[in-house]
């Protein structure tokens, strides 16, 4: 493959600027399909444990005071919501599409990613986790994670190929190795999802997808590396 995108701390009024969290699955899966596109941007980390997503200066940015955030700085749109960030990159990127060109077979690819960004991760993020309690979130989180793979499961075992729809990586894919990963950090056992395994498995071995790990981001801690 072709070099990365690797992304910078340098400033650059033309690069587009990702406001993100390095464990933040939301972040994760724009950081992929950057990756994907080799588009360089700017990353600007913001750290959810000392709240600094909370701040009116990023709430300015961010009114609901999530992450991602995207700056595009050649047309001035600042744009938040992960999955309307994809569809962005999808309409303003023309190459390396992650959407097929087919409606059904678009509509498939959505369904499997609503399934994950609206389904199963918004139900264990970060805020509905301190709301729940330190002694119940753990708990909490497995059981809904797990509900929802067994859901999706069923839906992917319908369009899987060599990627979660057929032969070529989509949205669906991009969504899937992050939710995985909080799967994993709450003691689900994913032997009991083969489809999802298989797949996060493969994706993993991609490049572009290694780049966008956690591990790998600016912010991310020494001990987690």
């Amino acid at each position: 493959m072709s070099s990365l995108a690797i992304p910078t701390t340098a400033s650059d009024s033309d690069l587009p600027v990702l406001y993100s969290y390095f464990r933040s699955s939301c972040s994760w899966r724009v950081r992929i399909a950057l990756n994907l596109r080799k588009i360089k941007y700017e990353y600007r980390p913001i750290n959810l444990l000392k709240s600094e997503h909370k701040t009116d200066e990023f709430r300015k940015i961010s009114p609901f005071g999530f992450v991602p955030a995207y700056i595009d700085n050649k047309s001035g749109k600042t744009l938040i919501e992960s999955i309307s960030i994809l569809e962005y990159l999808e309409e303003i990127y023309t190459e390396s599409p992650l959407l097929p060109k087919e409606p059904a077979a678009r509509a498939a690819v959505r369904t499997l990613v609503q399934a994950i960004a609206t389904d199963i991760q918004p139900v264990a993020n970060m805020r509905v986790l301190q709301y729940v309690g330190e002694e119940k979130k753990a708990e909490f989180a497995k059981h809904f994670i797990e509900e929802g793979f067994k859901a999706f499961e069923v839906l992917v075992q319908k369009t899987a190929g060599a990627f979660a729809f057929g032969e070529s990586i989509t949205m669906a894919d991009v969504v899937i190795v992050p939710q995985v990963y909080n799967a994993v950090r709450f003691g689900v056992d994913m032997s009991l999802f083969p489809i999802i395994s298989r797949l996060n498995r493969e994706l993993s071995e991609i490049p572009e997808f290694q780049a966008a790990h956690p591990s790998c981001q600016i912010d991310c801690p020494d001990d987690l590396k």
